[in-house]
């Protein structure tokens, strides 16, 4: 009774407490129209030598965030020994393109050592079922394994093009399992990759840019995010939605394929702001700052969407105010200005705080 007194008290818990996950997938769902929330699936039973020769083909690809592969030649020569004695194999998950091709989503390791093998790239080590077939390439095994092998079923799992993007990406965040999870941009740059992600790449190593978010370690793709949220927001800041999220995963979508012209004029527009940027607020830029100029935290994500959007205002004024002044009205605001401090600090991605941050320094550094 005790037990399952505390299986009810922990399912209210979720109901009324969800976790900030729970919370901002269920978020996310919401804002898509009921009719479109729907997963369009299709299961394929592919054979491993029609997987091998797709990843050949590139009609199947593994996409940029995937390719990492990490398994050990005995990881791998066990899946090949479980395809022998006919053990199953875990479902793999893929993805399809708009132009039909797929990308896999959950199962690169059993693809990549599928593929390696039937290259003949390892040796079999470590079998306990067949130790007789240790050190055996493929090529080197009898016909009869190799057919064996090669006409092995592996059940595909395929999210058709027809789902909504936002249902995919957050069916690719439930599956991301891995002893690293993958994050939100990571899984952005395999899910829309195409010129938006691109170029984000390439602003992102901007030395303004850098030296004012002052990140030591970029590896999870965290400058690449920020730049996507500068431009995303001041595009379509007007139509924000939340969560977050789902408006970067919406404007890197619609923006995946760019004209010349349009990858200049988002190049123009950053790289220009974030020089106006660098010029306001100097060091201190992005900072949580207290009077005198104590840093409470170097980078706060609120502020620097406020400093960014009330930056790019300021693109073609022949004049800036000085620093030192942008700088006392930051922390005036922070210090008195209740609304804005709670639009930094609290409910930070509720449509009305991210409007609110912008609207008040933007409004109150154009009357410097």
């Amino acid at each position: 009774m005790k037990t399952k007194t505390k299986k009810k008290d922990k399912a209210l818990a979720d109901i009324l407490f969800p976790s900030e996950e729970q919370q901002r997938i269920a978020d996310s769902i919401l804002q898509i129209a009921p009719e479109q929330r729907r997963l369009h699936t299709d299961s394929y039973d592919f054979t491993v030598s029609t997987l091998v020769e797709y990843l050949k083909t590139k009609r199947l690809k593994i996409p940029e965030y995937q390719r990492r592969y990490v398994w050990t030649e005995s990881q791998a020569s066990r899946l090949i020994e479980s395809l022998i004695i006919q053990c199953p194999i875990p479902v793999v998950y893929l993805n399809q393109e708009k132009d039909e091709s797929l990308s896999v989503i959950d199962g690169n390791q059993r693809l990549t050592t599928l593929r390696r093998y039937v290259n003949n790239e390892f040796k079999l080590i470590g079998l306990t079922a067949y130790p007789e077939l240790e050190g055996f390439n493929f090529f080197e095994l009898d016909a009869r394994f190799q057919r064996h092998i090669e006409n092995r079923t592996i059940r595909c799992l395929v999210i058709l093009k027809e789902t909504h993007p936002q249902v995919k990406f957050d069916v690719f965040e439930r599956l991301n399992t891995g002893s690293v999870k993958l994050t939100p941009q990571e899984l952005r740059h395999g899910i829309y990759y195409g010129d938006m992600i691109l170029l984000c790449e390439k602003l992102a190593i901007n030395k303004q840019f850098n030296d004012m978010i002052d990140l030591r370690d970029n590896k999870r793709m965290k400058l690449e995010e920020l730049v996507l949220r500068f431009l995303a927001l001041h595009y379509e800041g007007d139509k924000y939605k939340k969560p977050l999220s789902g408006f970067l995963n919406s404007f890197a979508e619609s923006n995946r394929n760019l004209t010349e012209d349009q990858k200049a004029t988002f190049t123009e527009i950053f790289n220009r702001t974030t020089k106006v940027a660098q010029a306001l607020y100097g060091k201190h830029a992005f900072n949580v700052l207290e009077t005198g100029r104590r840093v409470l935290s170097r980078f706060n994500a609120a502020i620097y969407d406020a400093e960014m959007i009330a930056a790019s205002e300021f693109n073609g004024r022949k004049k800036l105010p000085p620093q030192a002044k942008v700088l006392d009205t930051i922390e005036k605001l922070l210090a008195d200005d209740v609304a804005f401090r709670k639009a930094v600090t609290q409910a930070t991605s509720d449509e009305a705080q991210v409007k609110t941050r912008c609207q008040i320094l933007t409004k109150t550094l154009a009357t410097l």
